[in-house]
């Protein structure tokens, strides 16, 4: 995993603090890229994280975080383990679109929380998206309901290194197994996006919609095979994979169909796919 920072702190004399790569990814000529800044990250006590809504979310709405479930503050999730409606009163820095600290929101709830098949936790604060922008001039980012797209131009932004990677998706991994942990689907980064701890829960942007289309999680740091901090990809015919240095993330358009109105999380709705508890 991209660990939250404490186990990453020793890794920094050799790693950077996640300088932004010297050379971007290329746009695609048929779309002009969007601007993408901090506005709408947050920073955590050891992770990063975004204010989400989801296409049919209203102004009204209680306001989202999105983060990783290895980001929970009671600990890592088990496997098969799905928590939701969890009592939480954690604190999130917002930041504005030059990664300046401008409020701090509070959670109520653990809205829901998994390691399982993906890795996110979403929150639900003591505020709307109304008078977030009202107060500080500041939306959310919007989660894309549709599947990624291997080439895509992305950006991961990590609020609590107020830094952003850019490089493009790869491609997609059947299965990423780390640890006692198993992923679905997982999208895998062009090389340059080379994320740290700390960097756990950013949301992955598309740069032409300017959407979130997955939460960045996890990356092969010592050419390991299958351990915690060294994920490998895992075919459909079982097939193993390292690939040291390379960073990926959980994808997050399954997440919309299981919110209904008012933001409630609903995991029998129509739709809904996220693993149940």
């Amino acid at each position: 995993m991209n660990k939250p920072l404490v186990a990453a702190l020793a890794s920094l004399a050799i790693t950077g603090i996640g300088t932004a790569p010297a050379v971007a990814a290329p746009q695609t000529a048929k779309a002009a890229a969007v601007t993408v800044n901090f506005a709408g990250t947050v920073s955590l006590s050891n992770c990063s994280g975004s204010v989400i809504r989801f296409p049919n979310s209203a102004d009204s709405d209680p306001a989202l975080v999105l983060t990783n479930g290895h980001c929970l503050e009671t600990g890592f999730p088990d496997p098969g383990e799905v928590i939701t409606g969890q009592s939480s009163s954690r604190t999130f820095g917002l930041l504005n679109s030059s990664g300046t600290r401008v409020a701090t929101l509070r959670a109520n709830q653990v809205v829901y929380s998994t390691m399982t098949d993906t890795d996110i936790t979403i929150y639900r604060t003591t505020t709307t998206y109304a008078a977030i922008k009202s107060s500080y001039g500041i939306s959310p980012l919007t989660v894309s309901a549709s599947h990624p797209v291997a080439g895509t131009a992305i950006k991961v932004v990590s609020g609590y290194w107020k830094t952003i990677y850019s490089c493009n998706i790869d491609g997609f991994v059947y299965r990423l197994k780390e640890g006692d942990w198993t992923w679905k689907d997982s999208v895998r980064y062009t090389s340059a996006c080379n994320t740290i701890g700390g960097t756990s829960g950013s949301p992955v942007i598309d740069t032409t919609t300017g959407q979130v289309v997955a939460v960045n999680n996890t990356g092969n740091e010592d050419g390991e095979r299958c351990t915690v901090d060294n994920p490998c990809e895992v075919d459909e015919n079982g097939t193993v994979t390292v690939r040291q240095g390379i960073n990926y993330a959980e994808e997050t358009y399954i997440i919309p169909a299981c919110f209904t109105t008012g933001n409630v999380l609903s995991l029998s709705a129509s739709g809904c796919t996220l693993p149940k508890p």
